[in-house]
């Protein structure tokens, strides 16, 4: 999203870009499933969204950041660069939110670097509504993992994930980080595949 000109403009992306990345020549910066412009309190936002249908995608985003192979010079300074950006995130959303903070390199990496992102958005003045959404019962993809039956299934496996990075207490309130709106949401959708957008049931 560092590089979407049609999300940011072309210096706060390479500004994001250069903050994660210390050699951003060929590496990869985090990317959302949904993301879209939206209007937050009256301001220019972003909605950035992150999916799952079943368990084992969350599961297996209990790992830390895979390291690269080969094991290059570059790929170690980029590490390091992320490793320092989880602390600065953390330091600033104690400081703003009261509570502690551990997004971590090492493990629940993708959640950490969402919600990392979604901080660094907001010094950069951007209003920030990030959602985890649930999509419930996709029985096409009952041969993968464990669906999420209701909105409370799908939560507690998201608070059961999030609680080694930051408190419970963070999800589904509004928080002001730099000035900015920000708002972390668990969200999910009941939408089989033969029914139109319209017929969709929202939960939470």
């Amino acid at each position: 999203m560092g590089k979407a000109d049609i999300f940011l403009d072309s210096v706060t992306g390479q500004a994001l870009v250069n903050w994660w990345l210390a050699v951003p020549g060929g590496a990869r910066v985090p990317n959302w499933d949904i993301a879209s412009t939206c209007t937050i309190e009256g301001k220019p936002g972003l909605l950035l969204i992150e999916a799952k249908a079943y368990d084992e995608e969350l599961n297996r985003e209990k790992s830390g950041k895979k390291l690269k192979e080969p094991d290059s010079l570059n790929n170690r300074r980029n590490r390091m660069q992320i490793g320092s950006c989880m602390q600065q995130a953390n330091l600033s959303l104690a400081e703003e939110t009261h509570m502690p903070w551990s997004l971590s390199i090492e493990h629940n990496y993708q959640m950490s670097n969402r919600f990392a992102w979604a901080w660094k958005l907001t010094e950069l003045g951007i209003p920030i509504i990030l959602v985890y959404l649930g999509f419930l019962n996709a029985i096409e993809m009952s041969d993968r993992g464990v669906l999420f039956r209701n909105h409370k299934f799908w939560e507690e496996l998201v608070l059961a994930h999030s609680e080694l990075l930051f408190s419970n207490q963070v999800w589904n309130r509004r928080w002001t980080l730099h000035g900015q709106p920000f708002i972390p949401l668990i969200k999910s959708i009941d939408q089989p595949l033969n029914i139109g957008a319209e017929e969709a049931g929202y939960e939470g």
